[in-house]
């Protein structure tokens, strides 16, 4: 959770919320309908239970992964920039939205160790689940730091400032793990599909949107870095 607090009392900008924010949401919203596009139309749906199609429960882990950490969580890095509200209510929504996130992408994890438990497949076995949960343990840290030190009960206004800083950056690494753990998750799924017994074709539709999927995604986490690292000399201050 990263907040720009140039004229923390006052809405950003129409200037700084225009081209970089608008981008990064009309991606958000792209990568939004394409995973969604992939998940029902090609992949059949979702569910959390389901006892003839257990891909169908699989297929509620890419939705809620792009939809919490990366969707939900870049458009709680843009409120500063993006919100026209007073400081205090761009707070509020920076904690929630980040907080929508978390909750998605807890109920995405608890999805795909479903799926491996009812399907008999291990957990934990690919490098995309181990960065997968460093960075979800690493949002969950995130949010609750920030949620101890600047809303309840509230580090002293000296520790904040001090704070606020490490809390920007340690937020943007955390959606770039994100956005790179969803690129290897995408080739994973991409490559067991195209192997026995589907043989997806590599040149067909779903290949070709699961691709194109995962590179929007990777443009949104460019475009939401872009936005937040500001180039017209808004910095990081404090958050009282």
């Amino acid at each position: 959770m990263d907040m720009d607090m140039k004229g923390a009392s006052a809405p950003p900008s129409k200037k700084t919320t225009d081209a970089r924010t608008l981008v990064a949401h009309a991606l958000a919203a792209a990568a939004a309908a394409l995973v969604l596009l992939w998940c029902v139309h090609f992949r059949g749906g979702l569910a959390l239970r389901s006892m003839d199609d257990k891909q169908l429960i699989f297929n509620v882990h890419p939705v809620l992964m792009l939809l919490g950490p990366i969707v939900l969580g870049g458009e709680a890095i843009l409120c500063y920039r993006s919100l026209p509200l007073a400081r205090d209510a761009r707070k509020k929504a920076h904690l929630a939205l980040h907080a929508a996130g978390l909750a998605a992408g807890a109920l995405g994890v608890y999805a795909v160790f479903k799926f491996h438990v009812e399907s008999g497949i291990p957990n934990l076995y690919s490098l995309h689940s181990w960065v997968g949960i460093a960075a979800i343990s690493l949002y969950a840290l995130q949010w609750a730091a920030g949620f101890l030190a600047f809303f309840f009960p509230g580090a002293s206004p000296a520790t904040r400032r001090r704070a606020v800083p490490w809390h920007a950056v340690a937020g943007l690494l955390v959606f770039v793990l994100a956005v790179g753990t969803a690129q290897l998750g995408f080739l994973e799924k991409l490559t067991f599909l195209q192997g026995p017994p589907l043989r997806l074709p590599k040149y067909g539709a779903e290949a070709m949107l699961v691709n194109f999927t995962a590179l929007v995604v990777l443009l949104l986490g460019v475009a939401v870095v872009l936005a937040t690292v500001t180039i017209d000399g808004t910095r990081y201050n404090t958050i009282m």
